[in-house]
């Protein structure tokens, strides 16, 4: 098992406040819910680098918009 560090995380109030609503609306703790944010966007960011796109696509599939990551 590798060794756990810890971090100091300086944010906002209204980063803390959409931090602490998508936690409580999931059932995950803060620090949970950061790292589960870092797995997806590790995610996105290695289809991205293999040439893969990401799109949004409404429900009723007319309309797509595609995610830009920088």
């Amino acid at each position: 098992m590798s060794q756990k560090r810890t971090m100091t995380l300086n944010l906002s109030d209204r980063e803390m406040v959409v931090l602490e609503h998508l936690a409580g609306e999931k059932g995950l703790s803060k620090t949970q819910l950061v790292r589960q944010a870092l797995r997806l966007y590790q995610s996105v960011v290695e289809r991205i680098e293999r040439g893969d796109k990401l799109f949004f696509e409404d429900a009723d599939k007319t309309e797509k918009a595609e995610l830009m990551v920088l």
